[in-house]
């Protein structure tokens, strides 16, 4: 229905936005200036500790400079009301006296069937209050006390009590309400056998359920027959509970986490109350049915990251992950989830009674970011030892980000997803071989067996400073020509996982090249994280500025070719003193004809791989067809391995 003409305009005239804003901040004297209309507070939209909420008193408007939150006196009624427009102008016409011009009949009679609704849902709190003082309810006064809730409590929740017999539908007609009214309250049913309508409720505590405004509009009922099929029911929608629209407790939680409280999600009637009567008082639950995209719009005007509580067991996981997938499409900057995980098998009530407030203050404290339960969920349980299930994880976690709409935070799910990624499949050096082997290596040994050993000095190994300066010099290739066409890192993003180095300026170029593949500019991103040190220690070496994949930046076949062939020399480089220091460990050991042969065999490939014969020096290195180099260093090791092959064979 429209209103007349110019009645809201009327209504905003009559109207301080100051006085309305005013009965849910604090004003901050500091900043505000009450004779100009310019007045500041913290918001009330989320939760800050500086005023940047700002009333322009005399043009009627605000505005959050944190949230960007922003309308009139009407727009902020509804916010923090969580009513809808008709219901903001009944509140906000009320405050100022003005009468609201009369709708047409139908409006008017909808209206007036919901306040007769609410009228009925009214006397019904108040039968099953009383009922539940009576002597037929001393079963669920026990039940009650002892799950913690005495008598205050109980009136503080408007906690009452429905018998077998005699229940509500007798007393409210009895006072003259029209049984349809009942019905349509619903606290009363039609007999599928075309009887006499029935209580709803019979044998259950009861729990009203109140709207935004504290209004009763439905109950929950607990079943006092542990054997009962539905141990929880709820009343069936009607025109006044929608239960997918509605939260339990949400009036009380709303003011609560307006002073600052976290804003909790619970599941059941039992854990809202025992966390509220705890001191975590913002808290809400759904009502028979999981979380919907509607109960995360109403969680986010009152709070930009719920905490959801969830009970430790299969089941509270499952509504969890059901959480995840409904609101990945709605975040926005500042609004997310996080997500509190019971101990197995406890709910939070459990955890209240057994471990008491601090340890429920904890898990509320130490409650995950949404993003890492959704890592959770793909990889908890699950191996990833081949190249498919890797891709599979990726596909899976890629289809999950693809359903954020917001372009900003998928970018940023991405780079955490990425973070993790890297953390799980980074590359970790292996412990030092043990064994009998390793112990036979013992003091008695020679000189060159010593130089020889997996522990000698870098200087007399094959892992020595001309193996070290080859093989830095090929990652700084690598690196450089990734940085030059970062569009390639993702093609050789399992090559350079496997990069290791004791570089520590190589290794924080690799991990920043892996976590920023994907920005806009990836050069930019790496000395936003690392600095300029890094890259500009990198990019100044001489002998970058003639490697054709770095002169050519943003050639991508030529850089695909240049990384394909500096990784396989590097991978190749690496493999040789692997199969120099086993024959060195089993060396010591029982000798054959066996071991000689795998030695020699050995010794040979690192002799044709390295150094082909007919090859010049160049230098102090010998220089292979594939570009590879043998410093002195190797070539005494390598004549020291064939010296000891000789001596065995003689034996």
């Amino acid at each position: 229905m429209s209103l007349p003409p110019g009645f809201l305009d009327q209504l905003r005239d009559r109207l301080s936005l100051g006085q309305v804003v005013g009965r849910k901040v604090m004003w901050d004297n500091r900043k505000s200036n009450p004779g100009k209309g310019d007045l500041w507070a913290p918001c009330p939209f989320h939760q800050e500790k500086t005023a940047s909420f700002h009333v322009d008193d005399r043009k009627g408007f605000y505005y959050c400079f944190g949230c960007h939150a922003k309308g009139d006196a009407i727009s902020f009624v509804r916010e923090t009301e969580n009513v809808g427009f008709m219901e903001a102008i009944q509140i906000l016409a009320a405050e100022a006296g003005l009468p609201i011009p009369e709708r047409d009949p139908q409006a008017q009679q909808k209206a007036d069937e919901r306040t007769q609704l609410i009228e009925v849902m009214e006397q019904a709190v108040q039968h099953f209050r009383l009922n539940l003082n009576m002597a037929v309810a001393g079963d669920a006064r026990d039940y009650l006390v002892q799950r913690g809730l005495d008598a205050e409590a109980q009136a503080r929740w408007g906690i009452g009590f429905a018998p077998d017999r005699g229940g509500v539908l007798a007393h409210l007609t009895g006072k003259g309400v029209a049984q349809k009214l009942v019905m349509d309250a619903g606290l009363a049913a039609e007999s599928d056998r075309g009887g006499s309508p029935y209580d709803r409720f019979r044998g259950r505590i009861m729990f009203p359920i109140h709207d935004s405004r504290g209004r009763p509009i439905a109950f929950g009922g607990r079943a006092m027959d542990p054997n009962h099929p539905a141990k929880y029911y709820n009343s069936p929608e009607t025109a006044l509970f929608d239960k997918s629209r509605t939260l339990y407790n949400v009036q009380k939680a709303r003011e609560a986490a307006g002073k600052g409280q976290p804003l909790v999600v619970a599941e059941g009637y039992m854990d809202v109350i025992a966390l509220s009567e705890a001191g975590f008082e913002a808290t809400v639950a759904p009502l028979g049915t999981a979380v919907t995209e509607h109960h995360l719009r109403m969680l986010w005007r009152i709070a930009p990251e719920p905490i959801i509580a969830l009970d430790g067991d299969t089941a509270g996981l499952r509504a969890a992950m059901r959480t995840i997938d409904i609101a990945l499409p709605l975040l926005e900057a500042g609004q997310s989830l996080r997500f509190a995980l019971m101990p197995d098998g406890m709910d939070p009530d459990d955890v209240l009674k057994s471990k008491g407030r601090g340890a429920m203050q904890k898990l509320l404290d130490g409650a995950i970011p949404m993003v890492e339960l959704l890592w959770r969920r793909e990889t908890d349980g699950k191996s990833f030892d081949s190249p498919e299930r890797k891709a599979a994880l990726d596909k899976a976690l890629r289809d999950k980000i693809k359903l954020i709409a917001d372009p900003s935070i998928r970018s940023h799910y991405g780079q955490a997803i990425k973070d993790m990624r890297w953390e799980l499949f980074r590359p970790r050096k292996a412990a030092a071989p043990k064994g009998k082997r390793q112990a036979a290596w013992g003091k008695n040994q020679s000189a060159w067996e010593r130089d020889l050993s997996p522990t000698a000095t870098s200087k007399s190994s094959a892992l020595g400073t001309g193996a070290a300066a080859e093989d830095d010099m090929r990652i700084s290739v690598i690196l450089a020509t990734l940085l030059a066409t970062p569009s390639v890192v993702l093609q050789f993003e399992g090559d350079l996982e496997r990069l290791d180095t004791q570089n520590n300026d190589h290794l924080a170029l690799r991990d920043a090249l892996l976590r920023h593949a994907e920005a806009p500019d990836v050069q930019a991103a790496i000395r936003g994280a690392l600095g300029d040190g890094p890259v500009d220690g990198l990019l100044g070496q001489k002998h970058l500025s003639v490697i054709p994949s770095i002169r050519r930046a943003g050639d991508a076949e030529l850089a695909t070719m240049c990384l394909t062939e500096e990784f396989a020399k590097l991978a190749a480089r690496r493999s040789q003193p692997a199969e120099i220091r086993e024959g060195e460990e089993e060396i010591s050991g029982q000798t054959d004809e066996n071991l000689t042969w795998r030695l020699a065999r050995a010794a040979r490939a690192v002799d044709t791989t390295i150094k082909p014969e007919g090859k010049a020096d160049d230098g102090d290195f010998q220089v292979a067809d594939n570009g590879a180099k043998l410093s002195k260093d190797d070539r005494d090791h390598r004549d020291a391995i064939w010296a000891n092959i000789k001596i065995e064979k003689s034996k």
